[in-house]
């Protein structure tokens, strides 16, 4: 074989690999994916701040997108019309999502926090016990965690439940009305439950220590969860890092809450003192949790129909 003949064959296989490459890089990236995520100021926002899900997630080639939310059951209007993939709620917002056809997704849970919400009366009241209750007026946030809270408390001090006199409050006009001593009682969840311990002297009545779990969930939508399990996955493993993190900084933790808050470092530090710390997937026994909520919701008539809560459960929940 002639030298030019040689050079020429050496050429085209050369061309032919130069061209492969191209090819071969794009088979080797996975295809592009995008998580968008519905954030209140809490946890998720800490996660954004840190940059650590990005870098997770750059591997898969999945982007981000964050929105910021004022309140859960935003958040799941956003998820019910398509707007977000992935964000985090209390207890009780979820079951009136799934009672009105979101297409909910549990994804994951805290671990139960019974001593970040209470029942708060002034520090002069005479209402000394649980008892004491029958007729007074107790102020809380209809439909939310600490009305679920109430029911059951009511329920394990023998107190029948059309002998509670409730008055229904966002927490601004329920801080509002306690102070002024227009209820007697107050149902609360921290931080606004630290805020008036510090600022009103207000006095713990009772937690939920042995009442009910109390815990905080992340959600996604049943296709994409179903889609994305392993995007999820680590979403759920980077804020348990967080958890963590806080656990044995809590000082640290306080410090960044505060900021993000708006609120005194003192409220902030008490609320994370008495609050607990850890993220993990969902188990059938959590939803279990759940189910007792919407079966409450629903004989109060706060739903409209009986709902299987289970039906919001991603693949693969144990």
């Amino acid at each position: 074989m002639t030298r030019s003949l040689v050079q020429r064959r050496r050429l085209l296989q050369g061309a032919a690999a130069a061209l492969a490459l191209p090819a071969l890089a794009f088979a080797d990236t996975p295809p592009a994916r995008a998580l968008r995520i519905g954030n209140q100021k809490g946890y998720l926002s800490l996660l954004k701040a840190r940059g650590t899900l990005e870098k997770r997630l750059a591997p898969l080639n999945v982007s981000l997108k964050w929105t910021e939310f004022t309140a859960g059951p935003v958040q799941l209007e956003a998820l019910n019309v398509g707007s977000i993939d992935f964000g985090d709620v209390g207890e009780a917002p979820p079951i009136f999502a799934q009672a009105a056809g979101a297409p909910l997704a549990y994804v994951a849970a805290t671990v139960p926090r019974p001593r970040s919400e209470a029942v708060l009366v002034p520090k002069d009241s005479a209402i000394r016990s649980v008892a004491d209750l029958r007729g007074r007026k107790i102020a809380l946030n209809k439909g939310s965690n600490v009305h679920y809270f109430v029911v059951k408390l009511a329920e394990k001090n023998h107190i029948p439940y059309g002998e509670l006199n409730l008055v229904y409050l966002a927490p601004a006009d329920a801080r509002a009305a306690f102070e002024k001593g227009s209820v007697d009682a107050w149902a609360i969840w921290d931080p606004f439950f630290a805020a008036a311990e510090k600022s009103l002297d207000a006095h713990v009545l009772a937690d939920a220590t042995g009442v009910v779990g109390n815990r905080a969930y992340y959600f996604s939508s049943l296709d994409y969860a179903s889609k994305n399990a392993d995007v999820i996955a680590i979403v759920i493993d980077e804020l348990n890092a967080i958890d963590q993190w806080g656990t044995a900084n809590r000082s640290a933790l306080a410090g960044e809450l505060a900021g993000l808050w708006g609120l005194p470092l003192p409220v902030v530090q008490s609320a994370i003192d008495r609050s607990a710390f850890g993220t993990g997937p969902i188990t059938k026994a959590i939803l279990g949790e759940q189910q007792q909520i919407a079966d409450t919701f629903f004989d109060l008539k706060l739903i409209p129909k009986k709902i299987d809560v289970l039906q919001a459960a991603a693949a693969g929940t144990a």
